[in-house]
């Protein structure tokens, strides 16, 4: 019986495009809750840290946010990586954006740059999906 041949991945510019783009715009939030965290917080968010927890946690946090972003860049230059990073981002955006919504709902509304992480964590992972689906139809054709 013959092996199947595999068609390596191609390369697809849109979900290169789409992942610079999410990797780009997490980098800064992920800097501004960790590397002064003492010193960013109060000015950025209603948020005081008073203590080495607390700054181990923005520090852990900031390098979560790192790592999926380098993900995200090493999978934008790897066709093979593209289409689980896409899904990756999607996941990430919108499940951030599901626990904003679940505050809103239950803590009331936040600071303003709050809402704006929230607004771009929606459309991030729309776009991620829209991102998909034309992919997914380009193929199939």
């Amino acid at each position: 019986m013959p092996q199947p041949t595999l068609v390596p991945p191609r390369n697809s510019m849109l979900m290169r495009a789409y992942l610079l783009f999410v990797a780009a715009l997490i980098v800064p939030i992920a800097l501004s809750y960790g590397v002064d965290p003492v010193a960013m917080l109060p000015k950025i968010l209603d948020i005081t840290v008073t203590g080495t927890d607390q700054i181990h946690i923005f520090r852990a946090m900031m390098f979560l946010y790192l790592g999926a972003a380098t993900f995200w860049l090493i999978a934008a230059f790897n066709p093979a990586w593209q289409r689980a990073a896409v899904i990756w981002a999607i996941i990430f955006s919108l499940s951030l954006a599901v626990g904003r919504a679940v505050s809103f709902a239950i803590d009331g509304r936040a600071s303003l740059l709050l809402d704006i992480y929230f607004i771009l964590e929606v459309l991030g992972g729309l776009l991620g999906l829209a991102v998909l689906a034309y992919e997914d139809r380009k193929t199939k054709q």
